[in-house]
């Protein structure tokens, strides 16, 4: 298992360092096809979507957005958070983020260290730290001002700069969600002979679009997609007092028992402790009901939206690492996640690949 660890940690670090902006994700494509190709495995790029295909392309689905936060250049020196600018969100206030997020936002990246790119090539095109974040009360979007990008031009993408790091047995990076593309590269490395699907733009609501045109293009349907992510937690307790995360469903869709039981199946033969996201979230809100609170939020997933698109002709199971710190270069993860992770989709995947 501790050689599986190694081996893995390797990769990731690998595409930790190759940037993948929302909507600026060619270059990492790129990245990912080169590697897949060296080991002999066949990718297809069509628009925001690489395929991927062992020998045993339909056995097995797996699917996991390759886009992470990062800003766009829209102006001379003048930046914005690249997710609301690829979800065309023209006005940033009330029904899509509050005020209180933009807070945590400007606050969050402060003092920040940040490269830009080319999106297609992903040549280097400088590096910077941000200033300044501010809400723009005229046009209700957060803008940036980056010390050393002065001469970016408008389209540019910038992304965090980030490095994994390994401390305390715990990994930490922007891994939302190089963290399962790396997971995926590694079992096609082990053996895995099915079909995985990297998607571009999740974090701005569209890659479920990308990944259902792939199934209308070939009239396709399945009920045996597994979607890979990262799930948040408020704590370090909370995110650790599981292995893995499960769900039954999010607030698009209910996902399809038979794979969820087979997950948890899984888990158990294997001793992974697991938790649903799902009942974790309904005893929260049962709590803050009693307090008086508006409830949280059962989530948003690729999986739900797609399932609520194609009216239940693509189905399946999320499958989730906890962790703490979303959606910034600190999301931490212990190893003992990692190495269930791997433990279960190596298992799941490859032990009993039909």
């Amino acid at each position: 298992m501790q050689h599986d660890l190694y081996e893995f940690l390797d990769v990731l670090k690998i595409l930790i360092r190759h940037p993948s902006v929302v909507s600026a994700e060619h270059s990492f494509f790129r990245v990912l096809q080169r590697e897949l190709e060296e080991i002999g495995v066949k990718a297809t790029w069509y628009e925001g979507l690489l395929v991927a295909q062992g020998n045993k392309p339909d056995s097995r689905y797996m699917s996991a957005h390759i886009d992470r936060h990062g800003l766009i250049c829209t102006g001379p020196n003048e930046f914005q958070y690249a997710a609301f600018i690829a979800s065309n969100r023209g006005d940033l206030i009330g029904d899509s983020v509050s005020e209180q997020t933009f807070t945590k936002i400007s606050e969050r990246y402060q003092g920040a260290a940040v490269n830009a790119y080319e999106p297609w090539s992903g040549v280097y095109r400088g590096k910077g730290i941000i200033e300044r974040a501010y809400l723009c009360p005229h046009r209700g979007n957060m803008v940036f001002e980056i010390n050393g990008l002065e001469h970016v031009v408008a389209g540019t993408p910038v992304a965090f700069q980030d490095k994994l790091k390994i401390v305390d047995q715990r990994i930490s990076a922007q891994l939302d969600n190089v963290f399962s593309a790396a997971i995926i590269l590694y079992l096609f490395r082990r053996g895995y002979q099915g079909t995985a699907f990297f998607t571009a733009q999740e974090e701005a609501g569209r890659s479920w679009r990308f990944l259902l045109e792939w199934f209308q293009r070939f009239a396709n349907t399945t009920t045996r997609l597994i979607v890979l992510d990262t799930s948040p937690y408020a704590t370090t307790e909370e995110a650790e007092s599981q292995h893995l995360v499960l769900r039954n469903r999010d607030s698009n869709a209910a996902f399809h028992p038979e794979m969820i039981r087979e997950l948890e199946n899984a888990c158990q033969i294997l001793g992974i402790r697991y938790g649903f996201k799902d009942e974790y979230i309904a005893k929260k809100n049962k709590i803050r009901k009693e307090q008086g609170k508006e409830a949280f939020s059962l989530g948003s997933t690729e999986l739900g939206r797609i399932i609520n698109a194609s009216e239940g002709l693509i189905q399946g199971a999320t499958l989730q690492v906890p962790t703490t710190g979303y959606h910034t270069t600190e999301e931490t993860c212990s190893l003992t996640s990692v190495g269930a992770m791997i433990e279960l989709l190596k298992y799941y995947t490859i032990d009993i690949n039909p």
